[in-house]
C-alpha cells in the first residue's frame, strides 16, 4: 500500500483534505500529518495545498520514496523548480477544480456590471440619498469580452451561454466553440464588459495598457480576476479618473494588496476585493475530490487525468 504524507498551511487542510480524509486512507497509509507525525521521508505520495513546500532539491532528497505530488490548489509555478522536473514525478494540480467557483464569481460580477449595480450602490452611498434608475445596457443583446480562453475563460464562455448576449474573446493560441475570436482592441473598444483571464507571463505582463483602457466604450466595465500586474497600474489609474463613465472591478492588484492610501480605495469607479474570486471555505472541497480522485487512479493503474507538463505548468496564472 502507498504511504501519503500532508504537508501544507494547516488551515487549509479542514477544507480541502478533510472531507477527502476518508477515500486517501483507503488507498494510502497517513505516515505524516492529520493522523501520524513521525516523518515525512517514508511517504511515496506527498498531500499538499496552499502552504506547500518548494519541491527544491533537499526535498527530493529528504523523501528517497516520493512517486507522486497532489497540489490541492492552482498554479505551481511558486513550488516546481528545474529538479523537481527532473525526477519525472508526476503532479496533480486541481487548476480546473479552482476555476469553478472563478468563474462562478465572474458570471455574476458581469451580470451585475450590466444591471449597473455597483454603480448604484457606491453612487447613493457617496450622495446618501436614493438614485434613479438611469439607461443600463442589461443584459440580452450586449458584448461581453473575454481576455484568454484558458481553463477559467472557457467556463465563464459556457455560464454566459445562458444569456441573450454575445461573448467575444481574444487569445493568440486557443478558439472556443461558440465565441468568435477578435483582436485585443476589438475586444476592449467594443464591449459592454471586458473580463481578464490572462496568466503572468514575461510576454503578458503590462498587457492591457493605456491605450487599450482608454478605448473602453462609454459605460463599460473591467473586471480582472486573473493577476494585477496583467493590467498596467498606473495607467489604470489615470483611465479610471481621466473617464469616470467606465467602471472596473478588480480582485486581483499590482501589487496585492494595494498600498493603504491607493487611488484605487477613493475612486468613486472601481471596487477591490482581495483575491476572493478563487475557492473559499467549502468550495475548497472541490479541490480535494479531484486529488482524492487521482490518487485514487494512481494506486489502481489507471492514467491520471489533471497531471500537469513542465510547458502546462508555465502557461497557468
Amino acid at each position: 500500500m502507498l504511504s501519503a504524507a500532508f504537508v501544507l498551511d494547516p488551515q487549509a487542510f479542514p477544507d480541502v483534505y478533510a472531507p477527502v480524509l476518508d477515500r486517501i486512507r483507503s488507498q494510502a497509509d497517513i505516515v505524516y500529518g492529520p493522523a501520524a507525525h513521525p516523518a515525512p521521508t517514508q511517504a511515496d505520495v506527498l498531500c499538499t495545498s496552499w502552504g506547500a513546500p518548494v519541491l527544491d532539491r533537499a526535498l527530493l532528497e529528504a523523501m528517497p520514496r516520493l512517486k507522486l505530488v497532489l497540489y490541492a490548489a492552482g498554479s505551481v509555478r511558486k513550488i516546481v523548480t528545474p529538479e523537481f522536473w527532473d525526477r519525472g514525478i508526476p503532479l496533480v494540480s486541481a487548476y480546473t477544480a479552482n476555476a469553478v467557483p472563478v468563474a462562478d464569481f465572474t458570471y455574476a460580477q458581469i451580470v451585475y456590471a450590466l444591471k449597473g449595480g455597483w454603480r448604484y450602490v457606491l453612487n447613493a452611498r457617496a450622495t446618501r440619498s436614493p438614485l434613479p434608475r438611469t439607461p443600463q445596457p442589461g443584459l440580452y443583446g450586449s458584448r461581453v469580452g473575454l481576455v484568454s480562453l484558458g481553463a477559467i475563460g472557457r467556463l465563464v464562455a459556457d455560464r454566459l451561454r445562458a444569456l441573450r448576449l454575445e461573448v467575444i474573446a481574444y487569445d493568440p493560441s486557443a478558439g472556443y466553440e461558440g465565441v468568435r475570436m477578435a483582436g485585443l482592441d476589438e475586444v476592449f473598444a467594443t464591449s459592454d464588459v471586458v473580463s481578464v483571464h490572462t496568466p503572468l507571463l514575461p510576454e503578458t505582463r503590462g498587457l492591457v495598457g493605456r491605450s487599450l483602457l482608454a478605448s473602453m466604450k462609454p459605460g463599460a466595465t473591467l473586471l480582472n480576476t486573473a493577476r494585477g500586474a496583467v493590467l498596467d497600474q498606473i495607467a489604470l489609474l489615470e483611465v479610471l479618473a481621466e473617464r469616470p463613465d467606465l467602471f472596473a472591478v478588480l480582485d486581483v492588484t499590482d501589487p496585492e494588496p494595494p498600498v493603504p492610501g491607493s487611488p484605487l480605495f477613493t475612486l468613486p469607479n472601481v471596487v477591490v476585493t482581495p483575491h476572493i474570486a478563487g475557492s473559499l471555505g467549502a468550495e475548497r472541497g472541490l479541490l480535494g475530490e479531484l486529488v482524492a480522485a487521482e490518487l485514487e487512479r494512481f494506486a489502481t493503474g489507471q492514467p491520471l487525468r489533471h497531471a500537469l507538463t513542465r510547458e502546462a505548468a508555465a502557461r497557468l496564472a
